[in-house]
């Protein structure tokens, strides 16, 4: 099995090799040996560095994605908090259309004033019900942390 050098895995990935350095001193890939100074990668690193980059993309800390590994370094995926993360992404792509929407509303709107507009109206109420929604959560929540 060839291995992968440092420099061609930061090439490859598009992470600088301090980067790699740190994931590796932080348990979230393993070196497999050394090369003179240069630290050597199993070629399944690559693959171990995708699921890094989907899990930073998805939210969750290198904490989170670190027990996302067995300690063989194969992936071995927490189901249900994956069910959870899509989750909250589809909440917040909904938020995230829904202010989009009123967006272009506001900016293509041909009301004299946008306070004679009912459509801005109503959009910039239903955003501000889901603001003291979110409000509200936070504050249960963390009230139910104390």
């Amino acid at each position: 099995m060839k291995m992968l050098d440092i420099g061609e895995v930061s090439q490859t990935v598009g992470v600088p090799a301090s980067t790699l350095r740190y994931y590796d001193e932080i348990g979230l890939i393993s070196s497999v040996g050394r090369h003179g100074l240069r630290r050597q990668f199993a070629p399944d690193v690559l693959l171990q560095l995708a699921l890094v980059s989907m899990g930073k993309s998805a939210g969750f800390s290198l904490e989170d994605i670190a027990g996302m590994f067995g300690r063989d370094g194969r992936p071995d995926l927490p189901r249900q908090e994956l069910h959870d993360r899509a989750d909250d992404l589809d909440r917040q792509i909904r938020e995230l259309t829904a202010l989009r929407d009123t967006l272009r509303h506001v900016a293509d709107c041909p009301a004299p004033s946008h306070m004679e507009c009912p459509t801005f109206r109503r959009l910039v109420g239903v955003m501000g019900r889901r603001r003291s929604k979110k409000a509200k959560s936070r504050s249960k929540a963390s009230a139910g942390l104390r």
